[in-house]
C-alpha cells in the first residue's frame, strides 16, 4: 500500500470508497439492504490498514448512510440483515421496523415543511389607489415568515454512575444526538445500540441524558 495515500475527508467520497470496496453490503443505488448490528465493528477492523479512511469518519459516513430516506425504507418486515460481504445475517426485529419508518415519516415531513417555507409566495395584485392631496398612499410589506423554531430538546451529559444495562441514551456523533439502548458497561466503555441497529462503544463523556 502506498504511503502517499490521501486520507478521505468528504463523507461523500468515504461513501463512495464503500460502495466500491463492500458493493454486496452498500449499495450505491436503488433498494439498500439492512446492515448487520454491530457491522461499525467488523468495518473497522477490515479497515484497521487502510490509511484513506478513520474510524471517526467512517462513522460519519456510516450514519449519514442509514439515515437516509433509502436505507430506511428498505428497513421492512421479511428482509434480512447483511454483513459486509452481503450474507444474510438474521431478520430486522420489529422494534427496528417500527422506529425506521417513524424516522422517515419525521424526516420527509420536516423536508416538506422546510420547502414549503423556502418557496416563494405568488404576490397579491394590490388595488391601485390615487395619492389624494393631503395623504399620500402607504404600502405595508409584510415581514417575511419566520421559520417554525424546532423544540430544543436540552440533554444533559451522563455521568458513568447514571448509566445501566437497557438504559436508553443519546449519544453524541456529529451535529446530533443519536438514540439508542446501553446493551453493555464495561469498566469505562459503554456499548450502546443505536436505533438505526448501529452498535457503537463510547465514553460516558458522550452520552446524553
Amino acid at each position: 500500500m502506498m504511503e502517499s495515500t490521501e486520507k478521505l475527508t468528504d463523507t461523500n467520497a468515504i461513501l463512495a470508497y464503500l460502495y466500491e470496496k463492500f458493493p454486496l453490503c452498500f449499495i450505491a443505488e436503488g433498494e439498500t439492504k439492512p446492515l448487520k448490528i454491530g457491522l461499525f465493528q467488523d468495518l473497522a477492523e477490515r479497515l484497521a490498514d487502510d490509511s484513506k479512511v478513520s474510524k471517526t469518519q467512517l462513522r460519519v459516513a456510516l450514519r449519514r448512510y442509514t439515515s437516509s430516506w433509502r436505507y430506511l425504507k428498505c428497513v421492512k418486515a421479511g428482509v434480512q440483515r447483511v454483513d459486509l460481504d452481503g450474507v444474510d445475517c438474521g431478520e430486522l426485529e420489529q422494534e427496528h421496523i417500527e422506529h425506521a419508518q417513524a424516522t422517515l415519516k419525521e424526516s420527509q415531513e420536516k423536508a416538506k415543511a422546510k420547502r414549503a417555507a423556502q418557496a416563494p409566495k405568488p404576490a397579491a395584485k394590490k388595488p391601485v389607489r390615487k395619492p389624494t392631496k393631503t395623504q399620500a398612499p402607504k404600502v405595508e410589506r409584510s415581514a417575511k415568515p419566520a421559520a417554525k423554531a424546532e423544540p430544543e430538546v436540552k440533554l444533559v451529559q451522563a455521568n458513568l454512575s447514571d448509566l445501566k444495562q437497557k438504559q436508553r441514551v443519546n449519544v453524541k456523533l456529529g451535529k446530533s444526538p443519536v438514540a439508542g439502548v446501553i446493551t453493555d458497561i464495561n469498566k469505562e466503555d459503554v456499548l450502546v445500540q443505536l436505533d438505526s441497529g448501529l452498535s457503537i462503544k463510547v465514553r460516558a463523556e458522550h452520552i446524553l441524558l
